[in-house]
Parts: C-alpha cells; structure tokens; sequence
C-alpha cells in the first residue's frame, strides 16, 4: 500500500519535501492556505549544499539554467566603493543567485497539479497510534505522517508544539528589491551598522538588500523606497540606482526574527522541516538551503527505514544539532556585520586576511556549512 503524507505549506520547503516523497514512492498532499500556490519574497542565492540537495531531488539541471553565478562572496566593499577584496575575472564562484519565484516554479512544475492544494488553512490535528489526521478549512485528511513546512510563524508548530518560544525579533530590518540591471557580478558593501548585498539573477535583473539595526519591529515607512534611498545615498554606484530603478511597489521591507532551539523536530507522527523547525537569519544565505537539506534527509530516512518512527528519530538527530548550530551562526554573523562598534576591527581583519586564504574560505570545499553531502534518495526507478 503506498504511503501518504499531507504537507502543510506551498513554499520552497513544503514542495521540495513532496518532491522528495514522490521520489521515494510515496503520495502527498501539500496544503497552502493562500488562494495561489507562489512564492513570495525578492531573491537568494544557494550555496553548494543547497545545489546539491537539488541534484538529489532530480532538479540540479533545472534549477543551474534558472540561476546566475554570484560573485557577492568575493566583491566586498565599503560604502566609498573601495575593495577589501574582489574576484578575478574567470574566478570560479560556488554561489548560485536565483529569483525565489524561479526556483519555487522549477518544484512546483516536478509535481503532480493534483497534489497541490490552495485556500487550505489547517485548522486541527489529531494523532493515533497508526496514523495523523489533519483539518483544514473545506476538507480533512488522514495520512501516515504530517510534515509542518509552513514558515517561521507555523501553524503545525503552534497545535503541536504550544510551549515553544514565539518568533524572536534580532533587532534588525531590511529592505528588499529587484531591478532590471545587466552584467553586475554580485557584491557586499560593508558600512557601520548596516550592509548592501546585490546578485545579479536571471533576465537581466538584479536582486539587492540593505539589512541594517532597528530598535524595534513593524517600523514602516510612508515610501520604502524613499527611506532605503536616503539611507545609503552617498555610498558607491551602482547602489543608488539600482534602488532609483526600481518601482515604488517591488520594494519589500521587512524585519528580521529567527526562532530559539526546539527541542526536537518531531512528536509522533509529525516532523517540522524549513524555517517551521529553524528559523533564522539570512546573514549566512542558509535558510533555504538548510529547508532543501531537510527535505532529502527526511526523504532518505523515510526510505531507508523499517519504520516511521525510526526514521523520524533519524531526521531528528541528523538535522537539529546541523540546523541549529548554523541558525546561530547567521545570528552572530549578522551582529558582527550590522554592529558600529565592530565595524572598524571587521574591515581591518578582512583587509589583513591573504587573498589566497580568502579565496580558499569561500571555495566550494572550504566552508565547512558547504561542504555537506546529501544521503542517497532513491530515484523513482531505484528498488528501496
């Protein structure tokens, strides 16, 4: 008898976990409480491990023809334009930008349309012993295990882990755009408390964020687009007018929050995955990827164990200390690059840092986050 499971939330987690069940044989139901199955969001970049957790998922052809090599890691700036090192013309780069709609498209497109089901907010759940059943808003499943991929404010955590700390605001904020802006390589300009980031993505455009403190959430501004343009006004071009070309209503800002550790991933038959379990900040480009991690590891342990209670103690062990040491990571990553304090010592170090050993640091094998390997996940034709 083929297995199901109901996964709750449409985006590049919650899809790229049915993908991962479908390779594995088995049949899911992915509930999104919004009337359209979309991603939201400007871009992103993805780092080796992420690749590869595509390639394991079948989608590593597809999603390098949807993306653009960065070269952020290796531009870095300060706000007068000048370098504190740069990457050569023909360096390789292990980075990879994408639009985040480009990449939820490539997912979505892998799965059956019957799958995928829209204006489904869950709104119960209830455990047996054999099995999980799950109500949401116009209907109610039971499957063999639910999977909560629903974003940092997760229902499914919410109903099954209710003494779980809310979303944790770091002090910090962002503002997000795209723009049509041919030939940029990618960059990080560092200032004191704050730092523009810009990948260049696909069709000709540009994905840029500023990401600097705040002394509180849900600050909003008349014109976003006014406020991030004054705020970085005399750094160097093309910053200014990448933010000028960019329509008043594409400029997204938001604040930043990360999630405290769970204690596990897993009760019953219900595992969290994705920003739902782990949360965190973009400081370290790992959110989604650390998601498309989860969804192979959580994929190969479905079918190499005996059992579902097996394997999701498996996907906990392997997945909470990784995911929870790199969330922490992000978070003093992002201290440190939006601090004034330490803005002064940070560019002294990167200033004294040798090329060679830069280069090293951001290469494919030297960054211990990238060099994760995904576990072997039957292909749809492989016995398991």
């Amino acid at each position: 008898m083929t297995r199901q499971a109901v996964v709750v939330g449409g985006g590049i987690g919650g899809l790229a976990t049915a993908v991962a069940l479908q390779r594995i044989g088995w049949r899911a139901t992915v509930l999104e409480r919004a009337a359209e199955v979309r991603e939201i969001g400007a871009g992103m970049s993805q780092a080796p491990n992420a690749m590869r957790a595509l390639e394991a998922l079948g989608l590593g052809e597809q999603a390098r023809s949807a993306g653009v090599p960065t070269y952020s890691a290796g531009n870095l700036r300060l706000p007068d334009g000048r370098y504190l090192q740069q990457a050569r013309p023909g360096d390789p780069t292990p980075l990879v930008a994408f639009h985040r709609a480009d990449l939820h498209r490539i997912l979505l497109q892998a799965l059956p349309t019957t799958w995928v089901r829209t204006n489904a907010e869950v709104t119960g759940v209830r455990q047996a012993e054999q099995q999980v059943t799950v109500t949401w808003t116009g209907g109610q499943a039971t499957a063999d295990l639910l999977i909560g991929a629903d974003g940092i404010r997760s229902t499914v955590r919410r109903l099954l882990w209710p003494d779980a700390p809310a979303p944790r605001f770091l002090e910090r904020t962002a503002w997000l755009g795209i723009t049509d802006a041919e030939g940029l390589p990618g960059s990080i300009t560092m200032g004191a408390g704050g730092y523009f980031l810009i990948h260049p993505i696909s069709r000709g455009r540009a994905y840029w964020a500023y990401v600097t403190t705040a002394g509180r959430p849900a600050i909003r501004y008349e014109t976003e687009k006014i406020e991030v343009a004054r705020r970085v006004a005399t750094w160097h071009d093309p910053i200014p007018s990448l933010i000028a070309a960019t329509p008043d209503e594409a400029v997204i800002h938001i604040d930043i929050c990360d999630l405290d550790p769970l204690p596990a991933y897993v009760r019953g038959r219900v595992a969290l995955l994705g920003d739902a379990a782990h949360a965190m900040s973009p400081d370290r480009g790992q959110g989604a990827g650390q998601s498309l991690e989860d969804t192979v590891v959580l994929g190969a342990a479905l079918a190499g164990e005996s059992t579902i209670e097996a394997a999701l103690r498996r996907y906990d062990t392997e997945r909470r200390p990784r995911t929870q040491a790199t969330a922490r990571g992000a978070r003093a990553d992002g201290r440190r690059t939006t601090s004034r304090a330490l803005h002064r010592a940070l560019v002294t170090m990167i200033r004294l840092t040798p090329t060679p050993l830069w280069r090293r640091g951001i290469a494919d094998d030297g960054n211990p986050t990238w060099r994760w390997r995904p576990p072997h996940l039957p292909s749809p034709t492989t016995p398991h």
